[in-house]
């Protein structure tokens, strides 16, 4: 049981630590979430494209105010900003899907 307490302490720094990166790089201030900042790759681009219309609109909205904040050199009031436990991969599970597309298309072209 010792051997627990150890593992749980880390856990809760690497937390508090994820945490404060989170905030210190600031794309949360502008409302934004992690995955609005993904390098537009070509697999990217179509994970984008499959998105469903409200989640794709979401993401334009955020996208836009946030260019907006920055042109003007401002931030979000601090309640409007993305808070750490709301920050959903939205676009994970459709990148996962492309990538797997992608290795499946390899391996067969292969055979």
């Amino acid at each position: 049981m010792a051997a627990r307490a150890p593992v749980s302490a880390s856990k809760k720094i690497l937390l508090g630590f994820s945490k404060w990166y989170y905030n210190a790089c600031g794309f949360n201030q502008l409302g934004l979430h992690r995955d609005d900042l993904l390098n537009e790759t070509p697999e990217v681009k179509e994970a984008v494209r499959r998105l469903p219309e409200q989640v794709y609109n979401d993401r334009v909205f955020r996208i836009k105010r946030a260019l907006d904040l920055s042109m003007k050199h401002h931030i979000l009031p601090k309640e409007q900003w993305t808070k750490y436990e709301e920050d959903v991969r939205y676009l994970a599970p459709y990148l996962e899907e492309v990538l797997r597309e992608q290795k499946e298309k390899a391996d067969w072209d292969k055979k």
